[in-house]
């Protein structure tokens, strides 16, 4: 399916982040966008690009995270020929490609050190130098940057340099999770819900069941927009009706009675190892007579996840796997008993 551009949304949240990034574009000043993985951290900066004076001059993409540390100074400032093994002929960098326009680093927070430093001189004079090269270039150049860390605790923690960050963060963008678009949820499954029916050449689009939207509605959204269309796709591929609403979705696909069974033990989480050292213990149960069955079961039920959540730090995913559930069932346990907060 072809590359989508536009913005689908009407939370309040969501919108206040594109409306700043349509008033940044039209400045010509570095911008840092920051958001979980799937919240559309991209689309946020080939907009600023597409709005701003330089709209007709190259937009080049570089993902810092996809660089080995040994040759991202050379993607981005370039080298001369023998400047180590394997540079048969001189290269320009991102940088020069990007002359005149705009470069989008993405996952930003992966760069080295090394490679920060001399970020901030190219930043900071225009200039950059070739990996072999004495002579600097200069370049006339927009940073929009993106990740998903936050980068003044980074700072703190001497993972990123203090002037960099300074430089570039004249604007930071900061976009919403999907859990927090209160009403986009449903707007955004419709819209590729209808994408894929048309795919699959189904001639109604016959919408989502109850089941399907609550279910929509009572998941995390972990991986955000991307995951959500990735659910949605998948439902709509799977339903073998489509004249009635889709009303099943699959929100892990590798779920299944067969998955390859992990025999050897890997290093664990902090969290994680915490709550595998000491196992949940059930809390004892009420002694004497029991006048109300359901509410007994609930309450030792309710006992159980607030001492197993207490135990693993609040982690439901550590404490899905303390007690033997999945990542849905202990959602749905803990709003049962009002613990989700």
């Amino acid at each position: 399916m072809e590359r989508e551009t536009q913005f689908i949304g009407q939370s309040a949240a969501f919108q206040d982040a594109v409306d700043r990034a349509s008033q940044a574009a039209t400045l010509d000043r570095p911008v840092l966008v920051i958001g979980e993985r799937g919240t559309g951290k991209e689309l946020i900066a080939e907009r600023l690009h597409r709005l701003s004076a330089r709209w007709d001059r190259p937009y080049v993409i570089m993902n810092c995270a996809a660089m080995p540390e040994t040759l991202i100074e050379s993607e981005l400032f370039g080298h001369e020929a023998g400047a180590f093994t394997g540079a048969t002929k001189t290269r320009a960098g991102r940088f020069e490609e990007a002359d005149g326009g705009t470069l989008f680093l993405d996952e930003l927070a992966t760069m080295s050190m090394g490679a920060q430093e001399r970020l901030l001189r190219a930043v900071e004079y225009g200039e950059v130098t070739r990996v072999g090269s004495s002579r600097p270039i200069r370049v006339d150049v927009r940073i929009v940057a993106a990740t998903n860390e936050h980068l003044p605790a980074l700072v703190e923690d001497n993972r990123f340099r203090a002037d960099l960050l300074d430089r570039l963060s004249f604007e930071v963008i900061t976009l919403p999770p999907l859990r927090a678009r209160e009403g986009d949820i449903e707007v955004l499954a419709t819209y590729f819900g209808q994408r894929m029916a048309a795919v699959l050449g189904w001639e109604e689009w016959p919408g989502f069941g109850p089941r399907a939207l609550a279910a929509m509605e009572g998941h995390d959204w972990p991986g955000n927009v991307r995951e959500l269309r990735n659910v949605i796709e998948r439902a709509i591929y799977r339903w073998a009706d489509p004249e009635r609403p889709v009303d099943a979705l699959s929100f892990d696909p590798f779920a299944s009675p067969w998955q390859p069974v992990v025999r050897k033990a890997t290093a664990k989480p902090a969290a994680a190892a915490a709550a595998s050292e000491a196992p949940p213990t059930a809390p004892e149960p009420q002694s004497g007579p029991v006048s109300d069955l359901r509410a007994a079961v609930d309450a030792y039920e309710r006992q159980i996840l607030a001492d197993t959540m207490a135990r693993c730090r609040f982690n439901q995913k550590v404490a899905a796997e303390a007690l033997g559930l999945s990542y849905d069932q202990i959602r749905h346990a803990l709003k049962k008993h009002g613990l989700n907060q």
